[in-house]
């Protein structure tokens, strides 16, 4: 894969500098076509001859600039996250209901994994990043943290609706929080297998038409009963 953005400054111009100097690059725009690359094959399948291709540096370079394959993968998903966070939270946090929060995170999720207006990588590399090897502890506490954080967002908005009376009191926030999220999991990887958006915003559709039924199910009182 050949990333169609250069990395180096004013490449088309020629540059002066002394013999033997190291050209310089964009590390922010390595670091993005990294991001992407990850984002398309995932750690495991991500070489670093891979990533010096597409970043446009040598190995050299490439640990000298981020350290190791794992900081780099650490510096994409975080890169990843504050880059493309707004495509799916934005209007969620502008919702009036926790409903409409819950839906339009998934329609916007929909758009989102399957390419947006940015031409981007199908799926969520969030939501389905793993490390399949051990030795990576630290990485993958990140890709926990950085799923958690979803989870955090639902949980506190339905929270917030409990507090608003748009939720009944005795809604279990929890249990809701993590089906919008799991709704939204089944949703990347349909997305990755090249489901498209209409498909998706049927499953978002479909997994919220009886909200009021789940709402009133999903009972913080009824845990742990059969």
């Amino acid at each position: 894969m050949h990333n169609d953005v250069s990395i180096y400054p004013n490449r088309s111009e020629p540059t002066r500098r002394s013999r033997g100097r190291p050209r310089e690059f964009d590390r922010q725009a390595a670091l993005a076509a990294a991001t992407r690359l990850f984002w398309i094959k995932g750690y495991e399948a991500t070489s670093i001859a891979d990533l010096t291709e597409t970043m446009g540096i040598g190995t050299k370079s490439l640990y000298a600039a981020f350290g190791s394959k794992d900081a780099l993968y650490a510096e994409a998903l975080k890169y990843y996250y504050t880059t493309y966070e707004g495509l799916v939270w934005t209007r969620f946090r502008a919702a009036s209901t926790a409903r409409q929060a819950a839906l339009l995170f998934l329609q916007d999720s929909a758009i989102a994994m399957t390419g947006g207006d940015l031409d981007l990588p199908h799926g969520c590399m969030a939501t389905l990043a793993t490390v399949g090897s051990e030795g990576h502890a630290e990485l993958d506490e990140l890709m926990r943290a950085t799923r958690a954080g979803g989870f955090d967002l639902l949980k506190a908005r339905f929270d917030r609706a409990k507090s608003d009376g748009d939720l009944k009191a005795t809604a279990d926030t929890t249990k809701l929080a993590r089906f919008v999220q799991t709704v939204q999991s089944g949703m990347a990887i349909r997305a990755r297998d090249g489901a498209d958006r209409d498909e998706l915003h049927a499953v978002a559709e479909i997994a919220l038409s009886g909200w009021d039924h789940i709402t009133g199910t999903i009972d913080h009182r009824m845990q742990g009963k059969a």
